[in-house]
């Protein structure tokens, strides 16, 4: 994948009826389905079951098992609930009649109310004096480990900018925050909110698990740390635009008993809160 065009071709699901869909998978470089991808897809399956106008607010999912890359994904859809401002959806996604993955959605008419954010750091360095991941492969490609090498040559619709790059071969603990700029590729124009909270879903799944390591970096690494999606939850607040970049700030609160637990904010370039994301994923050691 190299444009939105492309994202948007694997993230809107095959209707079979009103509340069955179907899903196909692309690599982001593992041998799994992208936890970002399903739970995108499990977005775009509970949208289209919404008439009311209704605008999602707020997601939980769990990851029950991997998905396979070779075979198709249905996403069943039931209606839990229907309102006076409210509707929350129920998707479960399988594949071989065996559930990998459960989601539950809430969608809210649209009120006015109070309104507050917390602010967007200040202190970071802003996109244009940042390298993207494609920059970096390009300029030190030669010299990263065999897997982020690999990991980075895939084609993705989304362009990464960490505000700080670290030396893969520095053994040393790092703070448990991680701050990355994306930015979509292709034409972002005239998307609908609801496809704009779905990209966003996507891209959400990406770094967050990177706070969570970098206090233990000293010792672990991607190739010697087994690490998966366990469960996923987003809460949407505002309109953006996807046009410029977006900045995803994250934190790691915890890691014990094999687990990381990590959050983090999106904000639009001008500082306005988008989203807010948690997740625990698993973190196994596979050596000492």
């Amino acid at each position: 994948m190299t444009s939105v065009q492309d994202l948007l071709s694997l993230l809107v699901l095959d209707k079979v009826d009103d509340t069955q869909f179907i899903g196909y998978s692309k690599t982001v470089g593992n041998q799994y389905v992208f936890g970002g991808q399903v739970l995108a897809q499990a977005i775009n399956a509970a949208s289209r079951t919404i008439t009311n106008q209704r605008v999602l607010h707020s997601m939980h999912a769990y990851f029950l098992e991997a998905g396979q890359l070779h075979l198709p994904i249905t996403f069943n859809v039931s209606y839990v609930r229907d309102g006076g401002s409210f509707s929350v959806r129920r998707v479960t996604a399988q594949q071989n009649n065996t559930t990998i993955f459960i989601l539950s959605a809430s969608f809210h008419k649209k009120e006015e109310g109070y309104d507050h954010q917390i602010e967007m750091k200040t202190n970071l360095k802003q996109p244009e004096d940042l390298l993207s991941w494609t920059d970096i492969l390009h300029q030190y490609g030669d010299f990263l480990p065999k897997s982020i090498k690999t990991f980075f040559e895939i084609k993705r619709p989304i362009e990464f900018k960490p505000t700080v790059v670290t030396n893969p071969l520095d053994r040393k603990d790092l703070p448990p925050f991680s701050d990355v700029w994306f930015k979509l590729k292709g034409d972002v124009k005239n998307l609908d909110l609801a496809t704009k909270q779905q990209i966003l879903t996507y891209i959400s799944d990406y770094n967050i698990l990177v706070s969570a390591l970098n206090p233990h970096a000293s010792k672990a690494h991607w190739g010697n740390t087994q690490t998966a999606s366990l469960d996923h939850s987003m809460w949407y607040f505002r309109d953006f635009d996807f046009d410029d970049w977006l900045l995803f700030s994250m934190e790691s609160p915890n890691a014990s008993n094999a687990r990381g637990f990590a959050r983090g904010n999106i904000f639009s370039i001008d500082g306005k809160l988008v989203a807010s994301v948690a997740q625990e994923g698993l973190m196994r050691p596979l050596s000492k």
